[in-house]
């Protein structure tokens, strides 16, 4: 049932993007030959559908579940953690891409230590990942609306208990307004600065400076996630762990 509706949501996104083949048999084609164990055609199939999507949404995020299961039958390790990072970017919720992305990050043979997150900062970002940025904004605005309703009541009504409950609840609905407003914001953000990144070669090395003389600092091998502060003549400043460095831009790819 579940693989019945996602077809029919790829196929209603996609069905103005001028494929040779139509997204459902792109994606059809594409189960089959992942099931026949041919995961190189496989995965070309549901790159295609990716690449002519007008835009990626939520509804995507199976596409990137496959890719990524496709990549990793073939030992793509970089690809297949790629994927199933863009899967829980559309799709956070999903267990399934969780699950398969532990298992190819342990096949990592970097062993770099991650910075400690503080629990309520990681606890936050939980929060903000468990809706998309549309209903993050909508919800804001609904709330802001009920503030303004709660407002009047307070201003105009003749009832003590009224104003009482008018004014209250409004406080309520503008913190809940500006929480939402604050994930939405979040979110898009991300989405636009994208900063995370996998090394996507075999072993990089991380210089001190952004050239070839720079350094070497430390060494890093596919699949490795980092983050990007900044990008500066084909080289990129980025962090993993309590490393820092610059490695060439072509050895990874945002998120």
């Amino acid at each position: 049932m579940r693989r019945i509706i996602n077809l029919c949501i790829i196929g209603l996104l996609v069905t103005t993007a001028g494929f040779a083949q139509s997204p459902t048999e792109l994606w059809a084609n594409a189960n089959q030959a992942y099931s026949e164990g041919r995961y190189a055609d496989a995965a070309a199939d549901y790159n295609a559908i990716i690449e002519a999507a007008p835009v990626i949404t939520r509804a995507y995020a199976p596409v990137y579940y496959n890719l990524g299961n496709a990549h990793f039958k073939q030992g793509e390790l970089s690809q297949a953690i790629l994927a199933y990072e863009r899967c829980l970017r559309l799709k956070p919720t999903d267990k399934n891409a969780s699950y398969n992305l532990r298992f190819a990050q342990t096949q990592i043979i970097d062993n770099i230590g991650e910075t400690q997150i503080f629990f309520l900062r990681e606890w936050l970002t939980t929060l903000r990942n468990m809706l998309p940025m549309s209903v993050w904004m909508w919800s804001s605005i609904i709330l802001f609306c009920l503030t303004l309703i709660c407002l009047l009541l307070f201003a105009f009504s003749r009832s003590i208990g009224i104003r009482k409950a008018g004014f209250y609840i409004s406080i309520i609905c503008l913190l809940c307004s500006g929480v939402a407003f604050a994930n939405a914001a979040s979110l898009h953000h991300r989405d636009c600065v994208r900063a995370d990144a996998i090394i996507t070669r075999g072993i990089v090395n991380a210089k001190a400076s952004p050239d070839r003389s720079g350094t070497e600092l430390f060494t890093l091998h596919e699949g490795t996630k980092v983050t990007i502060h900044e990008v500066l003549g084909g080289y990129a400043n980025i962090e993993v762990g309590n490393y820092n460095g610059w490695v060439p831009t072509n050895t990874l790819e945002r998120i």
